[in-house]
């Protein structure tokens, strides 16, 4: 039983501005994702755990990539979605971090051989502040599988809590996943009661 309404943002949010996002901050740039990013797609998504804990196609060869990017790029057109390449130079992609608006969800995903390095925790904060502070979202969801301790920790890292949102049943890949629902809603203003 769900004891509070997943919002509709999309309605009540700001929309995603004409130009393209670039966030910049805890030496990260997040950038949307480019024809020549194909290759690095393939190279960060075509991996079981990705597999795994996503809904993308697997294996994820470049035929995968491509109607990934054509996702992207139409879901960004209608303001649905943004989708942001994590780099430390602006260049080269390490990994992604997106927001689907019309759910108030954020996701994010780091190619294995760029773990450990808090790419998704930096990433998640730049995203979540953008959320707030310019798309003026008041909450920001995450959905995590409850065996799924690295992306709980990032969630615990970027101060989301547990909600009391019933758990939501998803079919995919020959399997159910079990999502639970984690928050972050807007910093109160000092002087705020």
């Amino acid at each position: 039983m769900r004891s509070t309404p997943r919002l509709r943002y999309l309605e009540d949010s700001m929309p995603l501005p004409v130009s393209p996002v670039r966030l910049t901050g805890h030496d990260l740039v997040l950038r949307e994702w480019e024809e020549a990013d194909l290759p690095a797609m393939v190279e960060l998504f075509d991996e079981p755990e990705i597999a795994a804990r996503t809904p993308l196609a697997s294996p994820f060869d470049l035929a995968a990539a491509r109607q990934y990017l054509e996702m992207i790029h139409r879901t960004r057109v209608e303001g649905q979605r943004l989708h942001l390449a994590i780099t430390v130079d602006g260049h080269k992609p390490l990994g992604e971090v997106l927001l689907n608006l019309s759910r108030g969800t954020m996701g994010y995903g780091v190619g294995t051989p760029h773990r450990g390095q808090r790419l998704a925790v930096r990433a998640g904060r730049l995203l979540t502040d953008y959320a707030h502070q310019v798309l003026q979202l008041p909450r920001v969801l995450l959905e995590i599988e409850a065996d799924n301790a690295p992306s709980i920790s990032v969630a615990q890292a970027l101060d989301f809590r547990p909600t009391n949102d019933e758990s939501e049943q998803v079919e995919g890949k020959a399997r159910t996943f079990v999502l639970h629902v984690w928050a972050h809603d807007v910093p109160a203003c000092p002087g705020d009661h």
